[in-house]
C-alpha cells in the first residue's frame, strides 16, 4: 500500500477539512480527495463521511485509524534504523504527555543528552493511550508517565515524585476564594483527580482545563489565576511574589514511572536513562 495514501488519511483525519489537508500537505484539493478514494477503493470501505462543512471518520475509518499510525511510524522507525551505521550514534525514543514534559522531563532530558552522547534521539509529546500502544508495538523504547498502564508485558520502574503546589496571583490567596475565581484544572492523571474531588468536593467547573503546566502558567501570568504547579517551576516566582502559595490548599504529589519492555532492543542504555532521570529527580 503506498504510503502517501495512508499519510493523506491520517492529515484529513487531523483536520477534517479537505481544503486544510491539501494545504499542510502542499497538495490541490482534488489530489487529496483523489487519494482518499484511492485508498477506499484498495480496502473497499468507506473511510469518510461527508456532509457540508462536516468530515467523520465512519466506523471503518476509525478501525484504520490505529493501523496507519502504526505503519507509519514502524516506517519512519526503520528509516531511522537504517540510515544509522556502527560508527554513529544508537537510535532510542522517548514520548511523555505534555505535563510531563512542563513538570520534570524537559530539564531531565537536556541532563540526559550531556550524560549520554552516544544516543541519538527521538523525542514526542503524546497521549498517555497512544503512548502505552506505541510502547507495546515496539514504536518507542521508553515512555515517561505519571499514570503507569497496568500491563503484564510493560516492565515499569518508579523515578520518583513530582511535589505540586497550588498556587494564586490574586492576594486573597484562601482556598475557598482563590479556587472559585479564574480556577485551572491541569491534568495531572487519574490519582490526582482523584485526590483533588477529596479535598475539594464542591469545587465549581474550572474556569479552563488543560493538558500543560505551560499553558496554565502563561495563562495565570496574562489574565490572573490559580493552579496546580509544578514546584520547581513556580520557585521563582514565589520568590518574587509574582505568585503566591494558597495556604488552606493542600500539596500533592505524583509519582513518575518510565515504562519500557522488558526485551527492548536497547535495554542496556534504557536502564542508564531510568538512572539519570531517577538522580535528576532525586537532586531536585
Amino acid at each position: 500500500m503506498d504510503t502517501e495514501l495512508l499519510k493523506t488519511f491520517i492529515e484529513v483525519q487531523r483536520t477534517r477539512h479537505f481544503g486544510k489537508a491539501a494545504e499542510n500537505l502542499y497538495l490541490t484539493q482534488s489530489a487529496v480527495s483523489f487519494r482518499i478514494r484511492q485508498l477506499e477503493q484498495q480496502l473497499g470501505v468507506n473511510l469518510f463521511s461527508r456532509y457540508r462543512n462536516n468530515i467523520q471518520l465512519t466506523a471503518s475509518g476509525e478501525r484504520l485509524l490505529p493501523h496507519a499510525e502504526a505503519m507509519l511510524a514502524a516506517l519512519q522507525r526503520a528509516k531511522q534504523d537504517m540510515a544509522v551505521s556502527a560508527e554513529q550514534a544508537v537510535p532510542l525514543s522517548i514520548a511523555a504527555t505534555a505535563n510531563v514534559w512542563d513538570a520534570f522531563l524537559l530539564q531531565g532530558f537536556i541532563r540526559l543528552q550531556q550524560a549520554l552522547p552516544d544516543l541519538s534521539w527521538r523525542a514526542e509529546s503524546l497521549g498517555k493511550d497512544q503512548i502505552a500502544r506505541q510502547v507495546l508495538e515496539r514504536h518507542l523504547d521508553l515512555a515517561i508517565l505519571f499514570d503507569a498502564p497496568k500491563m503484564d508485558e510493560m516492565q515499569i520502574d518508579k523515578l520518583g515524585d513530582v511535589k505540586l503546589v497550588p498556587v494564586t496571583t490574586f492576594a486573597d490567596n484562601n482556598a475557598a476564594s482563590a479556587m472559585r475565581h479564574s480556577y485551572i484544572h491541569i491534568d495531572w492523571g487519574t490519582a490526582f483527580d482523584t485526590q483533588h474531588a477529596r479535598f475539594f468536593p464542591e469545587l465549581p467547573a474550572p474556569y479552563i482545563r488543560t493538558g500543560s503546566a505551560r499553558i496554565a502558567l502563561e495563562l495565570m501570568q496574562q489574565s490572573g489565576g490559580s493552579a496546580y504547579l509544578p514546584e520547581t517551576m513556580v520557585q521563582n516566582l514565589m520568590v518574587d511574589n509574582s505568585l503566591t502559595l494558597i495556604k488552606d490548599a493542600p500539596v500533592m504529589t505524583r509519582e513518575l514511572f518510565a515504562i519500557s519492555l522488558p526485551k527492548a532492543t536497547p535495554r542496556k542504555q534504557i536502564g542508564e536513562i531510568v538512572t539519570q532521570l531517577r538522580n535528576a529527580l532525586l537532586q531536585r
